[in-house]
């Protein structure tokens, strides 16, 4: 990956930057970008060149996990990318086997060296099953408690600046809630047009968590939707653009993922706003049965699908 040229850093206009400035203020007072670089799939020793790409563009907020196999790209491009580190905002996960106290402890000074990074802006517990397991019954009520504990240790000690959780239905939101020291920041899950859990959802703001969405454009099936490139073309953008600005549009933080400078640049050009019917209309999009190869992954199965 060679990065960007100076024509392409021109082309950043102040439609991308509008949104790239915004913040949310989660329930400790950190601020946090309202949209973010997912980095899932982008492999490690191409991931330093592809956040370096992302912050000349005007990104600073950057999201990986240990299951992604490429902290240690995703710390070298915050590490060197010329701008001052406490600009940008970057979270990492628990992998989602961890649920013991010593095991994420340890886990979570292992994402801090890999990175090499002081400090990381966010850290969540993945999943509150192990992968193998997700969606299969069983909750891990302590195992998650543990892990949480660890995390509000590294929380008080300085390693973290906050903490949250992904991929938990309520019960496991609510297990945190009642019986953790520290309320989480986020509950960052799968959310799309096609696929909006309004029940969680409506729950988790409830309690004063912030929504972060992943895989705000359905994993790319979106794309093949003619309903909403119908809808997307009568607001001058595209398909992933419109998915994009729903989700900002319902107060979620997405967190689409991309290695490519010119989708970057279009993802963050979302200065637009959907009217009422065509919300509605998203709200009520008929849901995607087929998430393809993308199927194969725990979150994208049919056991997953959330209310």
């Amino acid at each position: 990956m060679t990065g960007l040229s100076g024509d392409d850093v021109r082309r950043t206009t102040k439609v991308e930057q509008m949104i790239l400035n915004e913040i949310y203020t989660l329930n400790n007072g950190v601020t946090i970008p309202k949209l973010g670089l997912g980095t899932w799939m982008i492999d490690d020793e191409k991931s330093a060149q592809v956040v370096r790409d992302a912050v000349q563009i005007g990104y600073r907020h950057f999201d990986t996990a240990q299951a992604y196999g490429n902290e240690h790209g995703v710390g070298e491009g915050i590490r060197d990318c010329g701008v001052a580190r406490d600009d940008l905002f970057v979270t990492s996960k628990l992998a989602a086997e961890i649920k013991s106290l010593a095991g994420a402890r340890e886990a979570i000074d292992g994402s801090l060296r890999t990175m090499g990074l002081d400090m990381i802006d966010m850290m969540i517990i993945h999943s509150p099953q192990p992968w193998a397991e997700f969606r299969q019954g069983e909750h891990y009520f302590e195992g998650n408690l543990e892990a949480w504990r660890a995390l509000e240790e590294a929380l008080a000690s300085g390693k973290l600046r906050a903490i949250g959780v992904s991929n938990f239905e309520q019960v496991d939101l609510d297990n945190i809630l009642e019986n953790g020291s520290v309320k989480p920041a986020v509950n960052q899950i799968l959310a799309h047009v096609t696929n909006t859990p309004f029940k969680l959802i409506e729950h988790t703001t409830s309690k004063d968590v912030l929504v972060e969405a992943y895989s705000p454009i359905g994993h790319g099936e979106v794309l093949n939707n003619r309903e909403l490139g119908t809808m997307a073309a009568k607001y001058g953008v595209g398909v992933p653009q419109l998915c994009i600005r729903y989700c900002l549009q319902l107060g979620l933080l997405p967190l689409p993922k991309t290695a490519t400078p010119g989708h970057m640049r279009s993802n963050a050009a979302v200065d637009f706003t959907i009217d009422d019917a065509d919300m509605e209309a998203l709200k009520n999009a008929a849901p995607i049965k087929d998430y393809g190869e993308a199927g194969a992954f725990p979150v994208y199965g049919d056991n997953a699908r959330s209310d």
